[in-house]
């Protein structure tokens, strides 16, 4: 008989042993999950990952997860049935279909922005600064989680934040969304999503105000 594939979320793991439990997607039961069934995978386990596996009996007489992966990372190079594989295309193409159209919604008014900037000033200050910047802030986040991966020193969030505010906060973001990292510390998204609305600000008053919102914003930090 096919084993059945299942489906649930990681709730407990202990990165330090390499192990934590699965719970099932119908909540009657938690499995015992061990690094080991995670095969050809570059990804550390994390709380709150959807696990795909199957079930095995182990030495110890307790139900295991087995030929598991996490849901959207599963690697090129596990072998899986026809089915998984599917699934899997299916899940790649709708997370690169969202995170296009996230990308492309973010990017619309700046884009016009920097153009109309460019058009009227003769200066492509920003047209080369948010490419510029974009590519080395995710840089620096891809940077940072391998520094976590190997217990490292990490970049300073102040750092990442400041290259973000100078306009790499869209390089940011596809970082977030690409490597699963920086996306779940809610003081950090905070910061983050502020800095986005900055430069969103910004590009709105320059296209429709006529800077009257910025004018009127330095008027009231002198004033105080």
């Amino acid at each position: 008989m096919k084993p059945v594939l299942r489906k649930g979320q990681l709730t407990t793991w202990k990165d330090d042993k390499g192990f934590g439990f699965i719970r099932s997607s119908d909540g009657s039961q938690d499995v015992f999950l061990h690094i080991t069934a995670l095969k050809e995978t570059n990804h550390r386990p994390q709380l709150g990952d959807v696990i795909c596996y199957q079930l095995t009996v182990g030495k110890d007489g307790r139900i295991h997860a087995c030929n598991a992966f996490i849901e959207g990372v599963v690697s090129e190079h596990m072998p899986i049935t026809s089915s998984l594989a599917i699934e899997k295309e299916t899940f790649k193409l709708k997370a690169k279909s969202s995170l296009m159209f996230e990308v492309l919604l973010l990017s619309l008014l700046p884009s016009l922005g920097a153009i109309h900037f460019a058009l009227t000033t003769f200066n492509p200050i920003f047209l080369i600064l948010y490419p510029a910047m974009s590519f080395i802030t995710f840089a620096l986040y891809a940077d940072d989680k391998s520094r976590a991966k190997q217990g490292r020193w990490r970049i300073p969030e102040k750092r990442l934040h400041l290259c973000e505010l100078m306009g790499g906060w869209l390089g940011g973001f596809i970082a977030q969304r690409r490597l699963r990292h920086k996306n779940r510390k809610v003081s950090y998204q905070v910061v983050f999503w502020v800095i986005v609305a900055i430069h969103l600000i910004f590009w709105l008053d320059w296209l429709f105000f006529g800077r009257r919102l910025v004018d009127l914003f330095i008027s009231i930090v002198s004033r105080g």
